[in-house]
């Protein structure tokens, strides 16, 4: 499995499509495998669930995003985790543990994040 973890800094971002960069982590037998950064291309509608599967993500963790992000990003076959805070390093390790589970979107906008 490969796991995008949207990111500011070391800490993981309350805003899945305005953060600097996604670290996205390959995952094999609960271990980490590779990890790779990715820029953030860009905030548009319907652009970063597209990129990212590209790049055979099958996982987002994110604080928030918008109910028309995660559809698309659902149709994309990327499961979303959102509600997610702390360093990005303890995410994935307790992702791979087992003990991230969804929450609520730091999002509180109507419709999409930032507008």
């Amino acid at each position: 499995m490969k796991v995008a973890i949207a990111k500011d800094g070391d800490e993981v971002s309350g805003h899945f499509g305005h953060c600097s960069e996604y670290e996205v982590f390959t995952v094999e037998d609960s271990r980490i495998t590779g990890r790779e950064i990715l820029k953030n291309p860009g905030h548009e509608p319907g652009k970063l669930p597209a990129f990212l599967a590209r790049h055979q993500v099958t996982h987002v963790l994110a604080g928030g995003m918008g109910p028309r992000a995660v559809d698309l990003f659902c149709a994309n076959n990327i499961e979303v985790f959102l509600g997610i805070a702390g360093s990005v390093d303890g995410v994935i390790q307790d992702f791979i543990a087992g003990k991230v589970t969804p929450g609520q979107s730091s999002c509180h906008h109507s419709g999409e994040c930032g507008h």
